[in-house]
């Protein structure tokens, strides 16, 4: 595990500032779209990056309030005595991740296949190309955090892409958003591979163009001018210390309450489970393939979520969006992680109207392209060119998380994904030979309950009056329902004149057959 340090610091410190520019929008419509207070977004993101960075195993990965949780996150707030109360459920939560941590919970993440890993980050770079598309161009109908396919007002991602085009076009925003891009996809291949400018972030440079290019339409095109609707809003205060009467604390009297503790336990779960998926992603995305200690991981969240509930923040969890702008920026370590969340904070206590001059098209062409570095078409083709068993899970994927969520999604592709798992497990398995009255029944690896048909395929073919042999040496171990299908064909056996002899080389598998009726064959 890499320790955050000053040996990366030139990668570090640029990278931590895109991130936090990124982050600012999404934490605020987190938010926003789970029906909290906007500062308790912005809480979650300050402790994702400092407190989850600090603990985390992952060099890259980024922690924060996610879109993933706004739904359960609603109905928590909506059903539960208040939001005191609700913040009391995610410190519980935190609690319980840390006893997944203690019982080495992490390694569920081990199971996952790649090609639903690769479907996950494709869909989420689709998705946010198709949600940001909007706000490029001024459209905000949906929460910059909102990442669901259909709304509860009854549009969906697709209608938004219409919507854009009616009378909510602002070309100003469409303006910065089309320079910003055209300037993101030049600086990746004209970056320097040298000097001071191969550490300066393309996102950086168009943040810093986009406030420069709204004040100047202010002043010389008013027409272009993005109003404050499409800017940052981010809450202001006379103070930083008037902040502290903006945060809620959680509620010690919630903890007799039975929905509280059904809430921890959900929240718990969902954001294991996503803050699983999300590190095991980032590790496919990391330069250096450094793999993350994944108990670690879920031991970083709980404290995360205990910390971030108690300051009155939403729940976190490893973001894939934060995250990938962290990879593309070049950052090398969890620094960039933990100074994220420290320019949160300091923006928030010293400049956020300084902050809310940032147009919302600047941060949807970052987005945008992030999302097009996770989604390419090499991507697709280059599943496709390994076969159907690894592109029909990774599509799966692709499509049941752009039209649900991504918990939804990656439960189909992970089903889908098994199901080719046990159809190569059950094709060829079984060798049938026959010449001259002699026949070979051959296991190629262990048998289990998946091969029974093939098995009793096989065994059904064999001629009466042959000899037959069943060779069993290349396994170390068959499934007791096999066993059950052998003893019964050596019991008919006699009746059909067919002489059996049984080859099993490895002493587990003998004494299986032996023990039962097997007896009546001859083992050799």
């Amino acid at each position: 595990m890499q320790r955050p340090g000053l040996a990366s610091w030139r990668q570090d410190v640029p990278a931590s500032i895109v991130v936090a520019l990124v982050a600012l929008p999404l934490c605020l419509g987190v938010a926003l779209a789970s029906g909290a207070p906007l500062i308790s977004g912005l809480v979650a993101g300050i402790v994702g990056g400092i407190v989850v960075g600090a603990l985390s195993g992952s060099s890259l990965s980024v922690a924060g309030p996610a879109a993933g949780l706004t739904t359960i996150v609603l109905a928590a707030i909506t059903s539960l005595p208040s939001f005191e109360a609700f913040l009391m459920a995610v410190c519980l939560a935190g609690l319980l991740q840390l006893l997944f941590a203690a019982t080495r919970g992490g390694v569920i993440a081990e199971f996952v296949p790649g090609a639903v890993i690769t479907g996950m980050l494709a869909a989420i770079g689709l998705i946010l190309i198709l949600k940001q598309l909007p706000h490029a161009v001024g459209y905000d109908g949906d929460p910059e955090g909102d990442f669901s396919f259909f709304q509860p007002d009854g549009d969906n991602t697709l209608s938004a892409l219409t919507h854009m085009l009616s009378n909510d076009f602002l070309w100003g925003a469409a303006l910065i958003a089309a320079i910003s891009l055209a300037f993101l996809f030049w600086w990746d291949k004209a970056r320097p591979k040298e000097g001071t400018l191969k550490l300066l972030p393309g996102p950086l440079v168009v943040v810093l163009f986009a406030v420069v290019a709204n004040e100047a339409f202010k002043q010389v095109a008013p027409g272009l001018a993005i109003a404050p609707t499409h800017l940052v809003q981010m809450p202001v205060s006379e103070t930083p210390w008037a902040l502290i009467d903006q945060v809620r604390l959680p509620d010690p009297g919630a903890l007799s309450n039975p929905k509280v503790w059904t809430v921890a336990l959900t929240l718990a779960i969902v954001a294991s489970l996503e803050s699983l998926l999300s590190v095991k992603a980032v590790d496919e995305l990391d330069p250096k393939r450094r793999v993350t200690d994944k108990n670690r991981e879920l031991l970083a969240q709980g404290a995360g979520n205990f910390v971030s509930g108690l300051l009155g923040g939403l729940p976190v969890t490893s973001v894939i969006v934060r995250s990938s702008a962290n990879v593309e920026s070049g950052a090398d370590s969890r620094l960039s992680t933990m100074l994220h969340g420290l320019w949160l904070l300091l923006g928030l206590a010293l400049i956020p109207a300084v902050l809310n001059l940032i147009p919302l098209s600047a941060l949807a062409a970052v987005l945008i392209a992030t999302g097009y570095k996770l989604a390419k078409p090499a991507l697709f083709v280059q599943r496709w060119k390994q076969g159907y068993s690894q592109f029909i899970p990774f599509v799966v994927t692709v499509g049941a998380i752009l039209f649900t969520d991504l918990l939804v999604g990656i439960g189909i592709g992970l089903v889908v994904g098994m199901g080719f798992v046990i159809w190569r497990s059950t094709g060829n398995i079984i060798t049938y030979v026959e010449h001259g009255g002699q026949v070979m029944v051959r296991a190629r690896r262990n048998l289990y309950f998946m091969h029974k048909p093939a098995l009793q395929q096989a065994l059904e073919r064999v001629p009466a009056g042959s000899e037959l042999l069943i060779d069993l040496s290349a396994t170390s171990y068959v499934d007791l329902d096999c066993v059950d299908i052998i003893n019964g064909f050596v019991r008919a056996a006699a009746y059909r004149q067919i002489d059996v002899k049984l080859r099993a080389d490895h002493a587990r598998t003998t004494a299986a057959l032996i023990n039962a009726p097997i007896t009546r064959a001859r083992a050799t």
